[in-house]
């Protein structure tokens, strides 16, 4: 395993390893004994930074969510895990009631609730402080500096590591930083969007963001982490959920424009000039790319889990970058 440091601050930094394990659907959709054993797995691998939600996974059954940090607080206990292991987690898109999402009924980013769920969130996960902590979506209903000065009062008091942010405008997650740089409070040093090789389109709606709010990396957000070298991104869905190489997952309609089929054939030609397969590929070119990037993927077994893990020793050369870079 390799690793990469997030945080720039001396109490917050952390040594996270290259590649992040999705836990979204361990405890629902993914059974216990198969979560374990990706788990396990990961962390004999090197691995040490796991990825999770309080709304986590809301939509299978119709609840509220939970049952990811239920899991790994569960899988931590049996297995003695400590703070070696970095767990993500987020919160404000915990749908208010069962039945809704977080699309309608979001519980938001007011003060109260970020205290409140950060608090349930520790006590699901079975720590005395989050390592990371993330505002999921963003809150337009509650002034920036309440959810900027919710977040530090967490930090300071010693429950809180590393803030972070998720699925927001670029002026947006701007704003908040330059509140919390005026006003001498930590700030959002780690995004988390999703971002892949291949581009979607930005005119239309994601499946994730069927209302038309932020997703994805787009233009803007690369120029922002090329100009604020102190941030990293972690890109969530780099494998887009199975549809680079699944015929029973087919592509999002935002990624149904020309560009797409060039961009396919150079991977699918690098894949098989390196012995790859298309998804090592993928996630190989956002390891060893300019900007400092943390591919965030699940995985439902341990035979997906170890196709990810041999993507970290994929090491492209120049010129195939240059041509998977170049591919439009």
């Amino acid at each position: 395993m390799k690793y990469r440091t997030i945080g720039s601050t001396d109490g917050s930094r952390r040594d996270v390893s290259v590649l992040a394990l999705g836990a979204m659907l361990f405890g629902s959709r993914t059974d216990e004994e198969t979560s374990f054993a990706v788990l396990d797995r990961y962390v004999e691998a090197g691995g040490n930074f796991i990825d999770t939600s309080d709304n986590y996974a809301f939509w299978e059954d119709g609840g509220q969510g939970g049952q990811s940090e239920e899991l790994l607080g569960r899988w931590r206990r049996s297995r003695g895990v400590g703070d070696e292991i970095v767990i993500a987690t987020k919160l404000g898109a915990r749908p208010l009631a069962p039945g809704t999402s977080y699309t309608d009924n979001p519980e938001g980013l007011s003060a109260k609730v970020i205290r409140e769920s950060a608090e349930r969130s520790r006590e699901r996960l079975g720590v005395a402080k989050l390592d990371l902590l993330y505002a999921h979506i963003d809150d337009p209903t509650v002034p920036q500096s309440e959810t900027v000065e919710g977040f530090a009062a967490l930090v300071a008091e010693g429950t809180v590591g590393l803030l972070g942010v998720s699925n927001q405008s670029v002026w947006r997650v701007d704003r908040a930083r330059a509140l919390a740089s005026a006003s001498g409070l930590p700030g959002y040093e780690v995004l988390q969007y999703q971002h892949s090789y291949l581009r979607p389109r930005t005119d239309i709606p994601s499946d994730l963001f069927p209302d038309g709010s932020l997703g994805g990396t787009d233009a803007q957000l690369i120029s922002y982490l090329k100009a604020e070298p102190a941030l990293t991104l972690v890109a969530y869905s780099p494998l887009l959920t199975g549809a680079y190489t699944r015929t029973d997952k087919p592509l999002p309609p935002d990624y149904d424009h020309p560009g797409t089929p060039a961009r396919l054939a150079a991977l699918r030609d690098v894949a098989r000039e390196t012995g790859a397969t298309v998804n090592q590929v993928v996630l190989a070119w956002q390891l060893g790319g300019p900007l400092p990037v943390i591919p965030l993927a699940g995985a439902s077994s341990v035979a997906q889990l170890e196709e990810n893990l041999a993507a970290v020793d994929l090491e492209l050369t120049p010129e195939q970058r240059s041509r998977l870079d170049a591919a439009h």
